[in-house]
């Protein structure tokens, strides 16, 4: 399970972590959304849930299609019941699940947690990429879209295929990360790498990402 914090207004035109956080988010199957009811900060958590699904719609259609939970948050510490009881009425409007927990206190954490991890099971898996956004490398394209220069040890990958190419990857996913190693043998850029001298423990930029080689 991956958990994905901190998707704020604008977020599909680049604001905050942007179109770049939006894309890991892309890789997740389930969407729980933490409403904070407890009025202390003086926020509108039903004006949150919808400013959150907006910029997932503008960004994707298919992503803000995705089975959502709602989870009412710091239920310990409600002023009243106000907040509570427009996310109850919000639930029922939008047909989704709602569980009321306190982070702090672990009141119905076990529940939800319980609750997810059937869910999770019950949904199928989807591959990471769309075939859609999948891209065909050419014999012509593969000699202008990259290049590798080799300096003091460093292999650095550059061009517009590799920039495509990491947009899509989550350095932290193993799926993804097995995914960049078949691209980048399909594109050629792995034999051309181990032509060059590449061995295991060297360092290798792809784009901006740094990484080490391994076999």
């Amino acid at each position: 399970m991956q958990i994905f914090l901190g998707i704020i207004e604008g977020a599909s035109e680049g604001v905050g972590l942007g179109i770049q956080f939006l894309r890991h988010v892309e890789r997740t199957r389930l969407l729980l959304h933490f409403l904070d009811v407890s009025g202390q900060e003086g926020r509108n958590p039903v004006e949150d849930f919808y400013a959150i699904n907006k910029e997932l719609k503008k960004y994707s259609e298919k992503l803000s299609t995705r089975k959502q939970i709602i989870v009412a948050n710091k239920i310990d510490v409600m002023k009243d019941e106000k907040n509570l009881k427009e996310v109850e009425e919000l639930a029922k409007k939008e047909g989704l699940e709602l569980f009321k927990i306190s982070a702090v206190t672990k009141q119905g954490v076990q529940e939800l947690i319980d609750y997810v991890s059937q869910e999770l099971k019950k949904l199928p898996k989807e591959d990471l990429i769309d075939v859609e956004e999948k891209i065909v490398y050419t014999l012509e394209e593969k000699e202008d879209d990259w290049t590798i220069k080799k300096e003091k040890g460093v292999f650095k990958v550059s061009g517009k295929a590799v920039q495509r190419l990491m947009g899509r990857i989550n350095i932290e996913d193993n799926e993804s990360m097995y995914y960049l190693q078949k691209c980048l043998k399909n594109m050629g850029i792995d034999e051309k790498l181990k032509q060059m001298g590449v061995k295991e423990g060297d360092t290798v930029i792809l784009d901006d990402w740094e990484l080490e080689w391994y076999e």
